[in-house]
Order: structure tokens, then C-alpha cells, then sequence
């Protein structure tokens, strides 16, 4: 089977462009130069296999600065993106807030594909670039924009609150869009006493706890944090006593209800690091305990996390390919750039109203 590096190129041919425009060996100036990172990361990234990433995370770091270019990455990707070459990391509130300060010409989006969207429906006249455009997501791809013009119908004058894990052509269709971290605040902030929230039905559901308004839902999820259940937490419980469990909100309500804590990716970064549990367990994908492991001393991290396929497509392969090649440029229809940054703008706003 033919391996790819993104959604069009032969993995061994762009290896070769690389090899011949690129010194991709482990040299003592690569080494010396990424020493720093790889002291942060040695915990989650074996020794033997630094000769590979250190010259891959020197040429990004260098070409980035050649091409005008911001990297912006989830709290998802593996550690060696997160910490070798993103200048911004975060979940995705601050990851769009940030999108509206940017003032290189180019932004490579290492998340995925809804992500890089908003990006450039915030900056429509600059490059966003996503490193393989076939990264997607189980949210995005469960409603389409002729779903939410049904709900409307059937629910005339109900306020569309969507998560902004959806693609920018179901944002243009909506009123405001929400994140993890900010959905009560959204669903609050929005008029009348009946709100539909889309797609994800765990995140409206574990909202709905929390306000006295109807919330009518969707039946999306995401497939990381779907499968998780209150027995995986009792079993959690059984094997580190100790320890305390934290957990992302688009999990069921049954695994929020048996958690100490649930937040969205910063929220639970924050709650680690504030909180200094001695042990602790992440409920949520397993680069994010990565990458607060090699940023956090004194706590002990305890496996609970399922991998996400979509974020794990990005790796520093593809996003030097993208550096180096300018593909995989994101694009949005003119006719829904407007409406959807409208709906993403409102979100910024309301956030905004608590600080």
C-alpha cells in the first residue's frame, strides 16, 4: 500500500526532496541547538529516536523564519510539535483567539482541519497551511449545513450554538460558536430559554447540567473521549487510589459524574498545574498528559487516554513539506467566510465579557 505524507504526495518521494534540499543528519550544531527540547521531552521521547526528529525540528525552526510563517498546535500533538517547534500551543478558544493576533503572512495549523478553517476565516488574507489536509474529525464530519437549516426549521426563532469542532460551512449556518472551554458561558450569554447546541450531544448534555435552559442536541461525538465509561473510571479508581482523575467534557455524563475534575484541554492543564496533584490521570488523548508530563514536575502521570488518528497525522515530516512546499493550503468558500467568522468573532466577544 502506497504511503502518503499528506493527501496527495508518495511518502518516499517527499522524503527525497527533502534528503536533497535539507541537511537532515544529526550533526553536533542540530544537536547543541535542539538540546533544550529534547531535555523537556526525554521523558516521553526515547533517546534512540532523537537523531530522527532533532534535524527535522532544526530545519522547521529555521524555514519557518524564511517563510513568514506562525505554527500554531493543539494541545494534541505529540510532544516533539508541541515543544520543538509550535510558537503557539493551546486548546481551541486560544488557539482562535490567537489566530486574530497573528501578523505573519503564513499560518501552519498542526490540528486538524476544522481548526485550520478557523484560522482562516479569521485571517482570509493570509496562507494557512495544514500539514496533511486529510486530518478531519468524527464532530466535524457528523452534521453537515443542510442538518442544521432542519433543526432550524423545526425549531424557528432557537438560537444555534455550535461547537467550533465543525467545518466552517456549518459555523456559517449558525449563530455563535462555542468551545469546550467557554459552552456554559455561550449557551448563557445567548437569548430565550431554549438553546440547540451541535454536535457533540456528551458536551450539551454534561451543559445542560449546569443551566436552567432546554438544550435540544445532536447525536455527535468524538471518538476519543465517547468510549470511555463510569467502569473505566472505577477501574481507574481500583488501580491508583491515590491518584485523582480529571476528564474532558465531550466525555458521557456518566464518566463527568466519576471524575474529580472536568474541563477543557487548558482547563485541565491549569487544574494540574494550580491543583499539583501528586498522581494524576488524564481522561482525554494521550499527547495531551505527554505534554503536560514534560512541563510539569513533581506529578506523577498515570495512563487513562485514548489516541486520536486525525491529530496523529501530523508529524514533523509534513510540516517541513509543507514549509518547504507551500501545499496543503486551506481555502473557504467566499460566499461563507463572512457568516462563519461572524459566528467564531461572536464567541471571541463573549469570552471576552469575563475578563
Amino acid at each position: 500500500m502506497l504511503q502518503l505524507i499528506n493527501a496527495t504526495t508518495p511518502l518516499e518521494d517527499a522524503r527525497a526532496v527533502l534528503a536533497q534540499s535539507y541537511d537532515l543528519t544529526f550533526s553536533d550544531a542540530v544537536r547543541r541547538e535542539t538540546e533544550p527540547v529534547f531535555e523537556r521531552v526525554r521523558s516521553k521521547v526515547p533517546e534512540i529516536e532523537w537523531p530522527f526528529f532533532a534535524p527535522l525540528i532544526f530545519q522547521i525552526n529555521r524555514l519557518k523564519k524564511e517563510r513568514d510563517a506562525i505554527i500554531l498546535a493543539h494541545n494534541y500533538q505529540t510532544p516533539q510539535i508541541y515543544h520543538g517547534v509550535a510558537d503557539i500551543v493551546g486548546d481551541s478558544l486560544q488557539l482562535a483567539i490567537e489566530a486574530t493576533r497573528v501578523t505573519q503572512q503564513v499560518i501552519v495549523q498542526c490540528g486538524v482541519h476544522f481548526m485550520a478553517e478557523t484560522s482562516k476565516l479569521l485571517n482570509p488574507q493570509k496562507t494557512v497551511l495544514i500539514p496533511d489536509s486529510r486530518a478531519g474529525c468524527s464532530l466535524a464530519s457528523s452534521i453537515t449545513a443542510e442538518d442544521v437549516m432542519a433543526m432550524r426549521a423545526q425549531y424557528p426563532g432557537v438560537p444555534v450554538v455550535t461547537y467550533v469542532n465543525t467545518s466552517a460551512a456549518v459555523k456559517a449556518v449558525t449563530d455563535v460558536c462555542c468551545t469546550s472551554s467557554n459552552a456554559l458561558q455561550i449557551v448563557e450569554a445567548v437569548p430565550g430559554d431554549t438553546v440547540i447546541m451541535i454536535p457533540d450531544q456528551y458536551l450539551a448534555q454534561n451543559t445542560a447540567k449546569k443551566t436552567q435552559k432546554k438544550i435540544i442536541t445532536w447525536a455527535g461525538a468524538c471518538e476519543v473521549h465517547e468510549t470511555f465509561t463510569a467502569a473505566d473510571i472505577a477501574e481507574l479508581r481500583a488501580a491508583y487510589p491515590s491518584a485523582k482523575i480529571i476528564a474532558h467534557p465531550e466525555c458521557p455524563p456518566e464518566v463527568i459524574d466519576a471524575v474529580d475534575y472536568a474541563g477543557s484541554t487548558a482547563g485541565m492543564i491549569n487544574w494540574v498545574k494550580t491543583e499539583r496533584p501528586a498522581r494524576v490521570v488524564m481522561v482525554t488523548e494521550c499527547s495531551m498528559s505527554d505534554n503536560v508530563a514534560s512541563e510539569t514536575t513533581g506529578v506523577d502521570f498515570l495512563r487513562g487516554c485514548n489516541i486520536c488518528p486525525h491529530m496523529k497525522r501530523i508529524n514533523l515530516e509534513n510540516i517541513l513539506w509543507s514549509l518547504h512546499t507551500m501545499t496543503e493550503e486551506v481555502t473557504v468558500p467566499e460566499e461563507i467566510i463572512e457568516p462563519a467568522r461572524l459566528a467564531v468573532e461572536r464567541m471571541i466577544e463573549f469570552s471576552a465579557r469575563r475578563h
